[in-house]
């Protein structure tokens, strides 16, 4: 049943979130404890995920704030929803998701293994499931609708779908994103793998950054001291729910199961812990 907030009317919800605005036009984003696996909203949810994602998410914000805009107006949000909401202004969402690939590992991985590409992007032969590339790569996708998977597309086809200055702008912000967190948190013990980031035009047109920012649930954070190539790494993220739900039994064509209470409390405590090591001493 969807939270009633005061003097916010809801909007809709995604896979994690719930979108709310006021009279002013604001939005009101609550980060919920819903997770989400091979685009589909898990039944279990893992108590203070919301919290943590949202403080992560203004954690890179602030550190990007001098290359980017951001979406944010303020943390000042109904009590109700404390700690894991936050207020910001609307934008004009750009219709692809801009993914950064520092690492090879998951479809990217899939895809090498078929035409040693990824998203149209020659790579060297020889590399497995976890190799550095030799540079960072911009493989967007396409935004799937709930319950759909997300698709995806080569550079040129970002270029049908958005424009070719559009393209560029995204595809260079987003390595830029990702090089200065990647680099960051090499000093904090953790491989930034991938990332996802979304942008979207604010009223006066500029370019902003939008929805989250480097949480677990949009990039694959690994242990460096144990990051070796040639199989599946251990990690910080919801890799540890997809792993549980791939030897599950279950389908991934109908419902997903209820994820064990020990499931659970171990992706927390790795959620937490990317937070921690992340954040310590900022």
């Amino acid at each position: 049943m969807m939270q009633e907030i005061a003097g916010w009317s809801h909007l809709r919800s995604g896979k994690v979130r719930d979108l709310y605005t006021n009279e002013k036009g604001e939005l009101l984003i609550v980060a919920s404890d819903r997770i989400s696996a091979f685009d589909y909203i898990l039944p279990t949810v893992v108590p203070g995920k919301g919290q943590l994602l949202t403080q992560l998410s203004m954690f890179w914000f602030d550190k990007f704030a001098d290359l980017v805009p951001h979406h944010i107006l303020s943390t000042d949000v109904p009590e109700v929803v404390a700690g894991r909401a936050v207020i910001v202004k609307p934008l004009q969402m750009f219709p692809i998701e801009c993914v950064a690939r520092g690492y090879l590992t998951g479809s990217g991985w899939a895809e090498y293994q078929v035409n040693q590409s990824v998203c149209g992007i020659p790579l060297p032969a020889g590399l497995q499931d976890g190799s550095k590339l030799p540079t960072p790569i911009f493989t967007p996708a396409t935004k799937a609708e709930d319950g759909e998977h997300d698709i995806n597309i080569s550079f040129e086809q970002a270029v049908e779908i958005i424009g070719e200055p559009d393209a560029i702008a995204l595809r260079d912000l987003t390595l830029k994103l990702y090089t200065l967190a990647h680099d960051f948190a090499a000093t904090r013990g953790i491989i930034l793998a991938d990332t996802k980031f979304e942008f979207g035009r604010d009223r006066q047109g500029n370019i902003c950054l939008g929805d989250e920012a480097l949480t677990p649930d949009s990039s694959r954070f690994w242990d460096a001291s144990t990051w070796q190539p040639g199989g599946v790494q251990p990690s910080f993220d919801k890799q540890f729910v997809r792993d549980w739900l791939l030897t599950s039994g279950w389908d991934r064509n109908s419902t997903p199961p209820e994820l064990p209470a020990e499931v659970v409390t171990k992706t927390f405590e790795r959620y937490q812990s990317a937070f921690t090591k992340l954040t310590q001493g900022e």
